[in-house]
């Protein structure tokens, strides 16, 4: 990660800096030598290493004040975050209410205290769930998201849009797709684990395509947003620009914990029926189907290139897991 002659003047705020992705994040920013602050929701994940502030409830009301005191960009990650089982009734609400109406909240604010450039992190879902073959999401695609996770991120992307159009504060908007990394969770971590324990996978037959990223490369991409010129006020794809079907995922992990990859050749059509006959269908979709991401605009306009492989990737992450 080279990233020298560009810090911001004033502090980094990074919003939910004790999360998956913001806790690498503001470690990265503190070794490159920016002044970096954290925001959490509870008081219990505050410390004073990096000036880690709780704020509490993330919504339309939440006080920033006293996070934004000589903040010059505004990095933010927290977010009410799309889960597996939703079990709230009106879950579209629940997501705006965070989502969007928090994320504004936080914006207008920072307009107020002087921020020069907010970076809002978003998701590939805003671009929709699948792809065709050979035909990857790009940044100008027409947004198309299907559940209320994706339509929240793309409506906090439009109220800040029109926001850095009336008051000048730079926008960048990067939809990452699925991060994996030390401290992944849910679908990834389980896959890894039973890699790992050597499990029989029926996933040989899986020839998809999906795109990923690293955690190390979306770090790397951010910091890169923090001081590139041509990020401001423009929307970006990242990925690891190397897409893998499910059973090379497989492949790559065992290679990386030093294991056989066990993979039954099942047809997808015998797992889709499986899956759908016990209400896993969304689950095998993730498995089996495509979904790529051209990253062209990223590389051309700013130059980025991922820094870490994807064996790379998978290799420190089989490292950490011991």
């Amino acid at each position: 990660m080279q990233h020298s002659g560009n810090l911001a003047s004033g502090f980094v705020l990074v919003t939910g800096a004790k999360g998956f992705v913001g806790l690498p994040l503001s470690t990265a920013l503190v070794d490159l030598g920016y002044q970096v602050r954290g925001t959490v929701r509870d008081a219990f994940q505050a410390n004073d290493s990096q000036e880690t502030l709780a704020v509490g409830d993330i919504n339309g009301d939440t006080v920033w004040t006293e996070a934004l005191v000589d903040v010059s960009v505004v990095i933010h990650l927290a977010a009410r975050v799309h889960v597996m089982n939703e079990t709230v009734v009106d879950a579209l609400s629940a997501y705006r209410k965070v989502n969007v109406e928090g994320t504004l909240n936080l914006a207008q604010q920072a307009v107020q205290a002087g921020v020069k450039r907010f970076i809002f992190i978003s998701s590939i879902k805003v671009n929709g769930e699948c792809t065709l073959s050979d035909c990857p999401f790009n940044a100008n695609d027409l947004p198309a998201p299907v559940d209320a996770y994706g339509v929240s991120k793309r409506e906090a992307e439009d109220a800040l849009r029109l926001l850095g159009t009336e008051t000048g504060m730079e926008i960048v908007i990067i939809r990452p797709p699925l991060v994996y990394g030390s401290g992944v969770k849910a679908n990834f971590a389980a896959l890894m684990h039973a890699v790992q324990q050597g499990w029989p996978l029926p996933l040989g037959a899986v020839y998809n395509q999906r795109s990923l990223v690293a955690l190390d490369n979306l770090v790397d991409f951010i910091i890169t947003c923090i001081f590139h010129p041509q990020a401001a006020n423009e929307t970006f794809l990242v990925s690891d620009g190397q897409d893998l079907s499910t059973s090379e995922l497989v492949r790559g992990m065992a290679q990386a914990v030093g294991v056989s990859a066990r993979l039954l050749p099942v047809p997808v059509w015998a797992l889709q029926a499986g899956a759908t006959l016990l209400g896993k269908g969304d689950a095998i979709q993730r498995l089996c189907g495509n979904l790529q991401i051209d990253i062209s605009k990223t590389r051309t306009l700013l130059g980025w290139v991922p820094p870490v492989s994807v064996a790379d990737a998978l290799k420190a992450m089989a490292r950490r897991l011991g």
